[in-house]
C-alpha cells in the first residue's frame, strides 16, 4: 500500500524528521486561502499522485510552455493559479505511462534554498532478510540510473535487528553521504528516526529523494515516498485510513475484496493460476511463445468455488484480455473446485474469448470431466508448454 507525498511527510514529521511546512489542497476553490497559510516568499506547488517523475512529467491539457507536476510560485496568488491548472488535469510521467493519472490533490510547501541534494532510503534487503539503508550523494536523480552508471556512488548499510541503528551504522551512512558538522549531526539523528518509523509502521519502503543540505548545513526531507507491507495492515488502522483508492486499479481493489493476489499488466492473455511461482512461470512461457500476460493472478491454495468465480470475472472484466489460460496444479487446491468455479463464472458473464484449461493434481479426473461434460468451447491442454502454445495460437488466429 502506498500513500501520497504529503501524507508520508506528515508521518515522518510526527517522528521528528525535518520536514517543511505545507498544506494540502483538495479543490480549486480553496487554493488561494490554503496558499496564504504559508508565509512565502517561495511556494512549491506539487501535484499529488502515486508515481515518480512528477517534476519531469507533463499535463495532457497543459497550456503551451507549461510542464511538470512540481512548480515554483512567488506569491500565494500565483501558487493558487498553478494549483487550479493541475487539479482535475492528467499528469503523465515516466512511471504512469501515456494514460497518466488525474490529479485530485495539490500540495503547497515552503520553499528552501538547496546547497546539496542527497539520496537516502530504507528497505528490506531480500538477500540478507534485514533492514538496510541505501545512501548516495547523487540525490535528485533516478537511483536506478545512478546504480547503472556510477554504482560506486551508492552505499548499502545493513542493520542488525537485535542491535538497531548503532553509532557505527549511523556513522557509516553519514560518511557515505559525505556530511560534516551540523549536517552530520542531523544525519545521525535522521537515520535513527527513519529506522524507528520504518519498523514501527511496518513499512516496505521509505525513500527520500532528494534529502537536501541547506546553506546553514541543516538537512530537510524535500520529497518522500512510503509504501507499507499489506500483510501488516491489520496492525495499523491509522495508516489504512490514508489509503487513496482513486490511485489504485479498480480490478486490483476488487481482487483484494476476495483475498486474491492480482496485479494488472499490459498484455492480452489473462491468467488464472494457483501459486506465485507457477504464476510467474506461466507468464514467462506466454512471453516465450510471443504474447504478453494481461495479469498476475494467484487464487491461492485454499480457494473456494466462489473465489474462483470472482477471479474469472475479474479477468474477463479487463477489456485488454483476448484469451484466458487457466493453469492449475492441484495440491491443496482441488481441480474439480477450479472447474466448477470456471463454469459458474462463464455461465454468469459469458465467454467471448478463447479459453485454454490445463489441470493436474488433486481430483484432476473429476475436474476434467466437469469441463469436458459442459457445453463450453474450451481447449484442453496436457502440460504448461502445450497450454501456452495453444492459447497464443488461438488468440493470434
Amino acid at each position: 500500500m502506498n500513500i501520497h507525498e504529503y501524507q508520508a511527510k506528515e508521518l515522518l514529521k510526527s517522528y521528528g524528521a525535518p520536514v517543511a511546512n505545507g498544506v494540502i489542497v483538495m479543490n480549486a476553490a480553496e487554493a488561494e486561502a490554503k496558499a496564504k497559510e504559508l508565509p512565502g516568499p517561495l511556494w512549491v506547488v506539487k501535484a499529488q499522485i502515486h508515481a515518480g517523475g512528477r517534476g519531469k512529467g507533463h499535463f495532457k491539457e497543459a497550456a503551451a510552455g507549461e510542464k511538470g507536476g512540481v512548480r515554483l510560485a512567488k506569491s500565494a496568488e500565483e501558487a493558487a493559479e498553478q494549483a487550479k491548472k493541475m487539479l482535475g488535469n492528467t499528469l503523465v510521467t515516466i512511471q504512469t505511462g501515456e494514460e497518466g493519472k488525474e490529479v485530485g490533490r495539490v500540495y503547497f510547501e515552503d520553499g528552501a534554498d538547496i546547497e546539496k541534494e542527497l539520496y537516502l532510503s530504507v528497505l528490506v534487503d531480500r538477500g540478507t532478510g534485514k533492514v538496510a539503508f541505501i545512501a548516495s550523494t547523487e540525490g535528485g536523480m533516478d537511483i536506478e540510473a545512478v546504480a547503472e552508471e556510477t554504482p560506486e556512488k551508492i552505499a548499502t548499510v545493513t542493520v542488525e535487528p537485535k542491535d538497531g541503528v548503532t553509532d557505527e551504522v549511523a556513522n557509516k551512512i553519514v560518511s557515505a553521504l559525505k556530511l560534516e558538522g551540523q549536517g552530520a549531526d542531523d544525519g545521525r539523528e535522521l537515520v535513527r528516526t527513519l529506522y524507528k518509523a520504518f519498523t514501527e509502521k511496518d513499512m516496505a519502503m521509505l525513500e527520500i529523494n532528494p534529502l537536501i543540505v541547506m546553506p546553514d548545513g541543516r538537512l530537510r526531507v524535500l520529497d518522500a515516498k512510503v509504501g507499507f507491507d499489506p500483510n501488516a495492515s491489520f496492525r495499523h488502522p491509522d495508516i489504512e485510513k490514508l489509503r487513496d483508492e482513486s490511485e489504485e486499479d479498480e480490478l486490483e481493489l476488487k481482487a483484494n475484496e476476495f483475498d486474491l493476489a492480482y496485479v494488472k499488466l499490459d498484455g492480452n492473455i489473462g491468467c488464472m493460476v494457483n501459486g506465485a511461482g507457477l504464476a510467474m512461470a506461466t507468464m514467462d512461457i506466454i512471453k516465450h511463445y510471443g504474447a504478453e500476460p494481461a495479469n498476475f493472478l494467484d487464487v491461492g491454495g485454499g480457494a473456494t468455488k466462489e473465489k474462483v468465480t470472482e477471479a474469472f470475472k475479474i479477468i474477463t472484466s479487463d477489456p485488454g484480455v483476448e484469451g484466458i489460460l487457466v493453469n492449475i496444479f492441484g495440491g491443496i487446491m482441488r481441480c474439480d473446485v477450479i472447474a466448477e468455479g470456471v463454469l459458474a463464472a462463464v455461465q454468469e458473464v459469458g465467454l467471448k474469448v478463447p479459453l485454454v484449461v490445463r489441470l493436474e493434481g488433486t481430483n484432476v479426473d473429476e475436474g476434467k470431466a466437469i469441463i469436458n461434460g459442459s457445453d463450453l468451447d474450451v481447449i484442453s491442454a496436457d502440460d504448461l508448454e502445450d497450454a501456452a502454445s495453444k492459447i497464443v495460437k488461438a488468440v493470434k488466429g
